[in-house]
């Protein structure tokens, strides 16, 4: 199992980044690189509580899909989508919204998975799969700061 924790500084405050963080377009823009697309479910606008969507994207060379579901919502504070079909055994992302003194937000991003295959995931998991999905959190998470900052005249 791969554990880890991020932190990102947004200038907006946080029920604004609260919507962009659940808004299936800004998720596609951030992740153009991976060409991810929503292909069921909610596919455009924002998401909601026990809703679902269904991504298609290349990573690894490979087509993915890989359906997840909003488990827990408490606007504008946190919300939790979990993997319920594709490629991992088990994924689980936390998503919190912390108001900051400045009037910004102090977004974190929790994430837990599990590989499939037993011990060869375990093995992909420390050698590929840690490093690669923490760099697309980060990078939709600086995505995200530019894209909500921006209006408030940063980014």
């Amino acid at each position: 199992m791969i554990q880890f924790h991020t932190e990102t500084t947004i200038v907006a405050p946080p029920p604004e980044v609260f919507d962009a963080a659940l808004d299936i377009g800004a998720h596609v823009a951030s992740m153009s690189a991976s060409e991810e697309a929503a292909v069921d479910g909610v596919t455009s606008g924002v998401i909601g509580l026990g809703e679902t969507v269904t991504w298609r994207a290349r990573h690894f060379g490979l087509w993915w899909t890989m359906t997840s579901r909003i488990t827990a919502y408490e606007a504008p504070h946190s919300f939790t989508d979990e993997q319920v079909r594709g490629p991992f055994a088990q994924f689980r992302h936390v998503h919190r919204f912390q108001p900051r003194p400045d009037g910004g937000t102090q977004m974190s991003d929790d994430v837990t998975f599990v590989a499939p295959f037993g011990p060869l995931g375990r093995l992909a998991e420390r050698l590929v799969l840690a490093r690669y999905v923490r760099h697309l959190i980060a990078s939709r998470n600086d995505w995200l700061r530019r894209h909500v900052d921006a209006p408030h005249g940063t980014g």
